[in-house]
């Protein structure tokens, strides 16, 4: 055990930590020059496209340091504050983590939330200033900065680079000398963590775990604690850059075991393995249950599809936990399903993956928060979807999610970040300087605002060089109010919404004017209306295409001409009783870009 060094590496989105893990490997020699790419660990597609990590990727490195050999398991992760449950659980199976500060923008507001996250788990912390080789690097003033957020002496902080290999050695060095070994008692009963699992198609689930006491063998009887089912370890190893089979993995080790699970709920995240014969009588305390923030519906384009959705779903589930759903059907699109999501960004990549790794083409609606309404009679009802709120005669008040917002922007940005924020009903509750340029704005906001395109809009006022980070501080009362959308005067449920009085009318307006782009001309007229309750508070018309029923009729008396159009508005009257409106996905997404 004294050999074994458990890290992970944090950063903000971009600062480099998937090339520093390529260089730690290639430095240890975990990987030969043939098989040495670009982001190594990334290995889904939409990572290396969009060039950011979404899952943690562990992998296993020996290293030889003054004659001894050190076994070093690496876990690396997502940058994204959509991503922060990966980064909890592969905390949770660490003693250490490097922290890596890009030396060009310093420190963002993700560094800070990782960060704390870190110490909360009690984690030494190694400081390292990446991307040094770069033209618009400022090391001593991130340094100050880094001293100023952690306390350490300005000597411990590492000068690195991931694309040259600069300081490579120094932080390998200093992995084996500063972060202490795993502690935990070899003798004793059988306890592991599980912190990932993924689903693979020959052999079932496999599921990695970090054993905190005991071992595990080939061939043990083990069992899962929160599900309490029992199995055989058919297999057990190391994750290197592929999975090396191994006859135990001992106290303190990262390993991988297949014991031929076929179903996605059987493996939870977070779970104990124990031994069937000498359980441990209690679970390791990990990580707490992750809370979704932004709810939508997700369904099949051919209702057919439902349960292949399903079975997806869950698929996907074992891969990323922290994605919840239940099923729920809608009037204009069938049945489908409610899913949680951490964010914005998390529900475009379970979308795109939905579509590139099983094949499923589906339409998600308006993403929404969840509430609670209370009735005058005082019950509390949970809405997460607009539909489940009661009638406005029996509702008593709305409470609606609060979150406190961590902006960190340069100082030029402070009045266009504030007027967003207060645009979006936010509060300021804080302002201080980190250094001269760098301002830290605190917010309280409805999380329903920011659900939208706060994310993109904060981006682009701040030409890219604001970070904002966010974490739910309880429920308010609010004056919120049911928008519905009615075509040709019946409502449509995939677009209804939630949102506050002050911002209904300009709201309703924005999107009645968007469906007539979008929607395409029917042989009868469209009424685009949006409602509160009964009272219509905006409308729009698209027209009918019409035929040119009087081309025949050259010269002659008017009274034929008339006839002919009479004929033609009573055809169209009864066509707008029976014709249907079919609505593009395209409306259902431009929902969200409206400004």
């Amino acid at each position: 055990m004294k050999q074994i060094r458990n890290f992970c590496i944090i950063a903000h989105i971009d600062h480099g930590k998937s090339t520093l893990a390529d260089r730690l490997l290639e430095y240890t020699h975990t990987i030969t020059a043939r098989e040495a790419q670009a982001q190594l660990l990334d290995d889904m597609d939409l990572e290396r496209e969009r060039g950011i990590t979404i899952k943690s990727h562990a992998i296993q490195m020996d290293y030889e340091l003054d004659g001894r050999k050190y076994i070093l398991n690496l876990i690396d992760t997502p940058g994204h504050v959509d991503f922060s449950y990966e980064v909890s659980r592969s905390i949770a199976a660490c003693e250490g983590a490097l922290l890596i500060v890009d030396a060009s923008q310093g420190i963002q507001a993700q560094t800070i939330s990782n960060l704390y996250l870190a110490l909360e788990h009690d984690l030494e912390i190694i400081p390292i200033l990446n991307k040094m080789d770069l033209p618009g690097a400022m090391p001593e003033e991130v340094k100050d900065q880094i001293v100023e957020l952690i306390g350490c002496k300005r000597d411990e902080i590492i000068p690195a680079s991931g694309k040259t290999g600069m300081g490579v050695d120094d932080i390998l060095r200093a992995i084996v000398d500063r972060i202490p070994s795993p502690v935990g008692n070899p003798e004793g009963e059988l306890q592991a963590l599980i912190f990932d699992s993924v689903f693979n198609s020959f052999r079932g689930i496999v599921a990695y775990f970090k054993v905190v006491n005991g071992e595990i063998r080939k061939g043990d009887q083990v069992k899962f604690v929160a599900t309490g089912k029992e199995y055989i370890a058919e297999e057990v190893g190391t994750l290197k850059l592929t999975q090396k089979p191994k006859d135990v993995i001992k106290t303190g080790d990262v390993g991988y075991i297949i014991s031929g699970i076929k179903e996605a709920r059987e493996v939870k995240v977070g779970d104990t393995i124990t031994h069937k014969d000498r359980p441990s009588q209690e679970a390791i305390q990990g990580f707490e249950e992750v809370k979704p923030m932004v709810f939508a519906g997700i369904y099949p384009v051919d209702t057919e599809d439902y349960e292949e959705l399903r079975e997806s779903m869950h698929k996907l589930q074992l891969n990323d936990a922290s994605i919840v759903f239940e099923p729920e059907s809608s009037a204009a699109l069938g049945f489908g399903f409610r899913c949680g999501f951490l964010g914005m960004l998390h529900m475009e990549i379970i979308q795109e993956r939905l579509e590139r790794e099983f094949d499923m083409t589906v339409i998600t609606t308006v993403p929404n928060v969840s509430y609670k309404a209370f009735t005058s009679k005082g019950e509390e009802i949970a809405v997460n979807n607009p539909s489940d709120l009661p009638d406005p005669s029996k509702l008593d008040f709305v409470e609606e999610p609060y979150i406190k917002a961590n902006i960190i922007t340069k100082s030029e940005f402070v009045g266009p970040v504030m007027s967003l924020c207060i645009q979006k009903r936010g509060m300021i509750i804080n302002q201080s300087y980190l250094t001269s340029d760098r301002v830290e704005l605190v917010f309280e906001m409805p999380m329903g605002e920011i659900v939208f395109d706060f994310y993109d809009r904060l981006k682009t006022i701040s030409k890219g060089y604001a970070s904002f980070d966010y974490h739910q501080i309880g429920y308010r009362k609010s004056d919120l109010v049911r928008l519905d959308i009615r075509l040709n005067g019946e409502p449509v449920d995939a677009l209804s919404s939630l949102i506050h009085r002050s911002n209904s009318y300009e709201f309703g307006k924005k999107i009645c004017e968007k469906l007539k782009e979008l929607l395409p001309r029917q042989q009868f007229e469209i009424i685009i209306q949006a409602s509160i309750g009964a009272k219509i508070i905006a409308r729009e018309t698209v027209k009918a295409l019409r035929k040119d029923v009087t081309a025949k009729c050259y010269g002659g008396d008017i009274s034929r001409k008339r006839k002919l159009l009479e004929k033609q508005k009573k055809g169209k009257k009864r066509m707008r009783q029976v014709g249907n409106v079919e609505i593009p996905q395209s409306a259902f997404m431009a929902v969200l870009k409206l400004d």
